[in-house]
């Protein structure tokens, strides 16, 4: 007996000091905790103003605790919703799951802006850790059973509920998005997408990582100017080498590359363009072998959520909401485009035929003898329009003038808010009575830290629930001047401003009580359209005669260059229009496959399905090659590109309504804000286009305004 109470005794001892130590640790791991809270930069609401990031504190290390902490504590309070045994209500499921995600989206905002245009070794690698980890955080939520059971219930009785209208909405897409997301799936299907999910996170980031090393490794180096023969000195300046006698050409996203318009030496042409073209297709960096596998695991998935194609799967909620419309739209475009494109390279082929040594047009000469073209026909010289189009003017008299007549608003540039990078710009935004609207980041040059294209995100979402005004930033790729040279940009840079800060005026205008339906938390084809809606006023009158001043004496542009600008709108469309219908297309051909070979021939593939389509032009290459689409298999538009070409009919209509009512006016704009801009994710996509413009979309709006009809 006295053995086994000395047994039972030590037993209790050992359990008593084991729960000592157990409460000794999570003491410690509170303490932890509180101690990460209170020192970390992200993991505290900014006093700044907008409760914008505070660059000024925010250091590498504070990413990896900060993003774990995040995603802990909303996985804890997505636990608490769904485990709720109160009924379920708008309030304690829907609501409370706005709440929940409000710190990790604070983090992860300032996470994914670094990691896209200021990004280091030690991001990249975190970068690459947290891909798979998020997804496997989203799928944790999207298919938590529970708190789908909750959302159904709510769905099931929502015409009984009595919810306003967003809220109704609110419910409807968050359903949507669950069910779309595989809610619905037996448990063991939900396991197979959780591993496919992650596995294509992974995929999806190492993509954009190689891409971006790749575009670095492949810019062209010379050491003689003497090859870069064509260039304006201004331009050659920016492309110096600190500290070296070599001159740099980085490489732009995009196949064709700018400077192949001015580059009068033919052998160096074809170098930057054959960097460009290959710059993802053999050695370190090849993209090919994560396409493939990126293409079979989207079909995987689509059949798992039971749809025969991705891009079935993905449009479902979408304007178009279905792979033949999409395909409808094309079959409208592509003859005339094809067409067209023909008809230009034969009028190229006559000038080079007419010199000393003629030779075959090549994609690398097209730019540089279609600028002979346009010179020709119109009298226009890109070297005469650059002087006009100095960046901050373009900015602050172009983009910011046009807002400001058609909305009210006014922007202060702030001095004071501490960034991410010395170039970049911020601005503050006030409605017509002063009452405060917002910050703007603009950062426009392109560096080695910096993903190429442009584009528009949020540092803070508008909410009024959490009572958050938006923080918006822009993006840009613009060639850097050397120090002391003016930062002179051409006028399709200058459209580009006007694009980005179209997405930042539809955040801007954000008018809803939930993030998750904010502002541009809407579908690819229509977030795009408000962005290119915003390029028609690039060359309204007013606007131009304002921002396009030569930047050495301040002269307007005169109004003969303004007319040849205009009579030259419809050049080269043929070429512009098609490469982007082709990288359309591609995209398009990809994911409407149901069924791909192991090892798939990526680069036969994109021929042989753009061959079929006609598309393959010898001379108009798509404007991104499959191994280098980030859009689509780096970023979130897989499926989607074609979102360019739909929202661009959609913009151009709806500068035709301008133009049909009075044009830049305060009464115009508000219009336009009031049932566009302004609305977020609350309206039918096709309901609110027909209400503001009264009619539906016409493709033939594309095809007049480009001369192709």
């Amino acid at each position: 007996m006295r053995g086994k109470h000395l047994t039972l005794l030590s037993v209790v001892l050992v359990l008593s000091l084991s729960g000592c130590e157990e409460k000794d640790k999570a003491k410690k791991t509170q303490e932890h905790t509180a101690e990460i809270m209170q020192n970390n930069p992200l993991l505290q609401e900014s006093k700044l103003p907008y409760g914008a990031p505070d660059f000024s504190k925010i250091k590498n290390e504070d990413f990896k605790p900060a993003l774990e902490y995040a995603l802990q504590s909303e996985t804890e309070a997505i636990q608490l919703i769904a485990n709720n045994p109160e009924p379920p209500t708008f309030e304690n499921t829907l609501v409370a799951m706005e709440k929940a995600h409000i710190l990790v989206n604070r983090v992860n905002s300032v996470f994914n802006a670094l990691t896209s245009a200021h990004t280091n070794d030690v991001l990249k690698k975190l970068d690459a850790e947290m891909s798979a980890r998020f997804a496997e955080h989203r799928d944790n939520i999207t298919l938590d059973e529970k708190l789908f059971d909750r959302i159904q219930t709510l769905y099931d009785q929502r015409n009984e509920l009595n919810l306003d209208a967003e809220d109704l909405k609110l419910l409807e897409i968050r359903y949507q998005k669950f069910v779309k997301a595989g809610a619905k799936l037996s448990a063991d299907d939900k396991a197979k997408l959780k591993e496919i999910n992650s596995r294509l996170a992974s995929l999806e980031n190492e993509f954009g990582q190689v891409l971006l090393e790749a575009n670095n490794a492949s810019a062209l180096t010379v050491t003689d100017t003497l090859l870069l023969d064509g260039l304006s000195f201004g331009e050659i300046n920016a492309l110096k080498v600190d500290g070296k006698d070599e001159w740099r050409i980085p490489l732009l996203n995009t196949t064709q590359q700018p400077l192949t318009q001015s580059l009068s030496n033919r052998k160096i042409r074809e170098e930057l363009f054959s960097r460009s073209w290959n710059r993802t297709n053999g050695a370190e960096h090849s993209t090919t072998a994560i396409i493939q596998e990126i293409v079979k695991l989207r079909i995987e998935k689509a059949k798992l959520l039971g749809f025969s194609t991705y891009a079935a799967w993905n449009l479902q909620d979408t304007m178009v909401e279905t792979p033949e419309t999409v395909e409808d739209f094309f079959a409208q475009l592509v003859p005339a485009t094809v067409a067209a494109a023909k008809e230009e390279a034969i009028e190229i082929q006559k000038i080079i035929d007419e010199e000393e040594n003629p030779f075959t047009l090549e994609p690398w000469d097209w730019n540089f003898y279609a600028e002979k073209v346009r010179k020709a026909k119109y009298d226009l010289d890109e070297n005469q329009i650059k002087p006009y189009f100095e960046l901050k003017t373009v900015l602050e008299k172009g983009v910011f003038y046009a807002a400001s007549k058609l909305y009210g608003i006014t922007f202060e540039e702030r001095k004071d808010i501490p960034v991410y990078h010395p170039e970049v710009l911020v601005y503050e935004l006030k409605e017509e009575d002063g009452t405060p609207l917002g910050l703007f980041y603009g950062d426009y040059f392109a560096r080695e830290s910096k993903r190429g294209g442009a584009w528009m995100s949020n540092f803070r979402d508008q909410s009024k629930l959490m009572d958050q005004k938006p923080v918006i930033y822009n993006v840009c790729n613009y060639t850097k001047p050397a120090p002391g040279e003016p930062a002179l940009i051409t006028f399709d840079d200058a459209m580009t401003l006007f694009h980005e800060f179209g997405h930042a005026l539809h955040g801007f205008f954000a008018n809803q009580k939930y993030a998750f339906i904010s502002g541009t938390s809407v579908a690819r084809d229509f977030v795009e359209y408000p962005s290119q809606a915003n390029e028609h006023w690039a060359l309204v009158p007013e606007v131009l005669k304002n921002y396009a001043v030569h930047f050495e004496t301040g002269e307007p542009m005169p109004q003969e260059l303004i007319d040849k600008i205009k009579k030259a709108s419809t050049f080269n469309q043929g070429f512009a229009f098609g490469e982007v219908i082709a990288a359309a297309k591609l995209d398009f051909n990809f994911h409407t496959l149901n069924e791909v070979e192991e090892n798939m021939d990526v680069n036969a593939f994109e021929k042989s399905s753009l061959e079929a389509d006609h598309l393959w032009m010898k001379n108009v290459p798509p404007r991104y090659r499959a191994t280098f689409f980030n859009h689509v298999f780096g970023g979130g538009y897989a499926s989607g590109y074609y979102a360019y070409l739909w929202t661009e009919m959609l913009a151009l209509d709806t500068g035709k309504w301008f133009d049909e009512n009075g044009g830049l006016t305060r009464e115009n704009g508000q219009r336009y804000r009031d049932m566009i801009l302004s609305r977020g994710n609350t309206l039918e996509y096709k309901e609110a286009y027909k209400a503001f413009r009264g009619s539906d979309p016409k493709v033939d709006a594309i095809l007049e305004s480009k001369g192709l009809k």
